[in-house]
C-alpha cells in the first residue's frame, strides 16, 4: 500500500510517497481503507517544525480521515463495509484529557492517517454521518471537534448569547455552522471582506476587517453595547488574545485553540484575571464528544465547508496551500 512519509525535516519538500505493507488489525483494532484526509494547522506546523518538536522519522503526517472498515480483529464492534471517521486521540474516548492520552494523537506522536490502508483501535474510530461525503467526513475530528468543544465546555452556549470568532479556517467556519444551529449570534473578524461576506452567508451576525480596522476589539465592543461578547474562539495566540480579553465580558468564557499569529508575545494575564475571565485551553476533543457532535450535525443536516480537495498524489500541494492561508473553512485530500 501506498503512504506519504515525512522522510526528512525539509518541511513539504521531506514528504515523499512510499510503501508500505498492508497492517494487519490486532485483537481491538480495526483496518480502515482510507478515502479522504482533511489538513489542519497543526499538521503543517508537525512538517514544518519537525526536528524543533522532536518528530521520530520517518512519520506518516495527518490526524484526519475517513473511509471504510477493511478489516476487523477480534473483539473489534465493527463490520468490514462499516462507514468510519479516525479519533484525533485514538486513545481518548472520555473524561478529562491526561498524559497518556495526549500521546495517543495521530500524525505525531503515533502514526498519522495519509495512507491508503491504517489500522487503529476500535475505540479511536467512530461511525461517519450517513449524510456526509468521506471527504466532509474527514473534516471532523479536528476543526469541527475543536469548535464543539469550545463551544459545549465548560458550559454550553445559550441561545441568544454572543461569539466571537477570529478568521474563517476550519475551526472558525465551524463554530459559525454549529453557532448558528445553537441559536447563538457570531461576530466574526477577518483581513477579507469576501470571506466576510461568506461568513454572513452562513448566518454571521457581525464582521470586522481587521486589516482595516486594527482596534478590532473596540469595533466588538460597539457591537455588543460596551458589554462584550459572551466567549471567543481565540485561534490567533499571542497577537489577538489581549484584543480578545478586551473584547469579551466581565465572567465571559475564552476557549484557547490555535496560535496562528506565532507562538511568541505577550499576554497579560491581570487583564483576564480583572473581568473574572474563564480562559480554557482547548486541544480538540474526546471520542464520547465526538459522538455528541455527530448527533448534533445528523439531526441538523449541517455539511462541511471545504475550500478544495487534492489528489492523493498531489498532497504536499494542500500543504502549501494551507501555508498560502487563502482558503476558506477546509482543505481535503482524496486517498482512495
Amino acid at each position: 500500500m501506498r503512504v506519504w512519509e515525512l522522510a526528512s525535516h525539509d518541511g513539504i519538500d521531506g514528504l515523499k510517497l512510499a510503501e508500505r505493507p498492508l497492517p494487519e488489525p490486532g485483537p481491538g483494532e480495526v483496518r480502515v481503507r482510507v478515502a479522504a484526509n482533511s489538513i489542519n494547522y497543526r499538521d503543517l506546523s508537525t512538517i514544518e517544525n519537525s526536528e524543533a518538536r522532536g518528530v521520530a522519522l520517518p512519520l506518516i503526517p495527518n490526524s484526519d480521515g475517513a473511509g471504510t472498515v477493511s478489516a476487523v480483529g477480534a473483539g473489534a464492534p465493527y463490520r468490514e463495509g462499516d462507514r468510519v471517521t479516525g479519533c484525533f486521540f485514538a486513545d481518548w474516548t472520555a473524561g478529562e484529557i491526561g498524559p497518556q492520552t495526549m500521546g495517543s494523537a495521530l500524525g505525531g506522536p503515533r502514526p498519522g492517517i495519509l495512507a491508503e490502508e491504517i489500522v487503529l483501535p476500535a475505540h479511536g474510530v467512530i461511525p461517519t454521518p450517513v449524510h456526509l461525503s468521506d471527504e466532509e467526513a474527514a473534516t471532523l475530528p479536528c476543526a469541527a471537534l475543536t469548535a464543539w468543544h469550545a463551544l459545549t465546555l465548560p458550559k454550553p452556549i445559550q441561545a441568544g448569547e454572543t461569539v466571537l470568532l477570529l478568521g474563517t479556517g476550519g475551526v472558525s467556519v465551524f463554530a459559525q455552522q454549529f453557532c448558528r444551529m445553537m441559536g447563538a449570534r457570531t461576530i466574526v473578524t477577518s483581513s477579507s471582506d469576501a470571506k466576510l461576506e461568506r461568513m454572513k452567508a452562513l448566518g454571521a451576525d457581525g464582521t470586522v476587517n481587521y486589516r482595516d480596522n486594527p482596534d478590532w476589539d473596540q469595533a466588538v465592543l460597539e457591537m455588543t453595547g460596551g458589554l462584550g461578547v459572551d466567549r471567543a474562539v481565540e485561534v490567533g495566540g499571542p497577537g489577538t488574545f489581549d484584543r480578545s480579553v478586551n473584547a469579551t465580558r466581565i465572567g465571559g468564557i475564552i476557549g484557547l485553540i490555535g496560535i496562528l499569529t506565532g507562538p511568541a508575545g505577550t499576554v497579560h494575564p491581570t487583564n483576564f484575571m480583572r473581568k473574572s475571565i474563564t480562559v480554557r485551553g482547548i486541544y480538540v476533543g474526546s471520542r464520547a464528544m465526538f459522538a455528541d457532535m455527530n448527533r448534533a450535525i445528523e439531526l441538523h443536516g449541517l455539511t462541511p465547508v471545504i475550500d478544495e480537495t487534492f489528489g492523493f498524489e498531489s498532497a504536499p500541494d494542500a500543504y502549501r496551500a494551507m501555508r498560502a492561508a487563502g482558503h476558506f473553512g477546509k482543505l481535503a485530500i482524496r486517498v482512495g
